[in-house]
């Protein structure tokens, strides 16, 4: 819809015109809503190139996924993300441990979640790992050219950073000739952890 810029104009005019308040119900009102989550992508810090990363089978075990869960209100992406981390698969990172993701922030498949990204690393041989048996059955290293079956979603996301089966395929939301590099690679201008 194409509204001249007479109109929008004065339409901003008059949306700042009111209260505060008033502003943020309207806001509100005509804003797209979502749900803020983070999602892990561990790698085994002590494995070969192409490396290992830590995947999660949750029910009803159609697939692995990342650590990953929802943000609790007013809580710092980076600090949901190692909170859920650890709740998830028993391992433990600060929060300035974990590096973001470029991009940092995805669409969730299923719209209506927008998941930040982190990485981080951890040595697997002396990084214990502890499920609940309820909300997470299983967790595993896996090598990264070795992946088992995925949750499409899980492909999709690891796929935006060059892993995975689906490795260099981007979302409709991301502009095209956009390459994100996978962060267990060692090239120059590449981000690495």
């Amino acid at each position: 819809m194409n509204i001249p810029r007479q109109i929008r104009g004065f339409a901003y005019q008059a949306f700042y015109g009111l209260p505060f308040p008033v502003r943020r119900k309207v806001a509100r009102m005509v804003s797209p809503k979502y749900l803020v989550g983070a999602v892990t992508v561990i790698r085994d810090s002590e494995a070969q190139a192409p490396g290992r990363v830590l995947l999660l089978r949750q029910p009803p075990g159609r697939g692995w996924g990342l650590p990953a869960g929802l943000l609790k209100r007013r809580e710092l992406p980076a600090v949901g993300a190692a909170r859920e981390l650890f709740e998830e698969a028993g391992v433990r990172l600060e929060p300035g441990d974990l590096t973001p993701g470029n991009p940092n922030a995805v669409v969730h498949p299923n719209g209506g979640v927008v998941d930040t990204v982190w990485f981080g690393s951890v040595p697997a041989s002396s990084t214990p790992l502890a499920v609940d048996g309820g909300e997470v059955l299983e967790a595993r290293w896996f090598p990264v050219d070795e992946l088992p079956e995925l949750t499409w979603a899980t492909a999709r996301l690891l796929g935006i950073y060059g892993l995975g089966p689906r490795a260099g395929e981007l979302p409709p939301s991301l502009p095209a000739g956009t390459s994100y590099q996978s962060p267990f690679s060692s090239h120059p201008g590449e981000q690495s952890r």
